[in-house]
């Protein structure tokens, strides 16, 4: 069962520790032009902002009662590469924990889906688009989240 919520009711649901920082980062999408949507769905509190220029989903926030995630759909992610090196190693290690994109490895998935290939610190990776930049928020990785998503929303900006 889906139910539409508003931002103020989303922010509610956040940890106390990071509601600035999902403002911040609200704030950041909405002044990039992009169209978001709330909703809850189940037992998860879900929120998806579209970049404007592609009308492609660029992030989703997933909210449970104990943990925060962040979906970045990094499409052009091959175009920057050197910031991906400097990924910290946890972060590394969700991706490579993350399903493999099955479209990429051997043509089994949709024909309109495929995933990331790229090199990381010397891996190989070619994840589902659904899981590979899917990250836990924590106070170590956050920042580099949000330097993640600036990379991704610029590089849609120029294309």
């Amino acid at each position: 069962m889906e139910t539409k919520i508003s931002f103020e009711q989303f922010l509610e649901k956040v940890d106390v520790n990071y509601v600035d920082y999902i403002q911040d980062l609200h704030n950041y999408l909405i002044n990039n032009g992009c169209k978001v949507s709330f909703e809850l769905k189940k037992s998860e509190f879900i929120g998806a902002y579209r970049h404007p220029k592609s009308r492609r989903e660029a992030i989703t926030i997933f909210l449970t009662d104990d943990s925060m995630r962040i979906r970045i759909f990094g499409e052009n992610a091959n175009t920057y590469l050197d910031f991906l090196e400097t990924l910290p190693d946890e972060m590394v290690e969700t991706i490579d924990k993350a399903a493999n994109c099955m479209s990429l490895i051997n043509g089994t998935c949709g024909p309109n889906c495929s995933g990331y290939d790229v090199k990381i610190k010397n891996a190989h990776f070619q994840k589902c688009r659904y899981s590979g930049f899917e990250f836990p928020v924590t106070e170590q990785n956050r920042s580099v989240i949000k330097s993640f998503i600036e990379k991704e929303l610029g590089k849609r900006q120029t294309l």
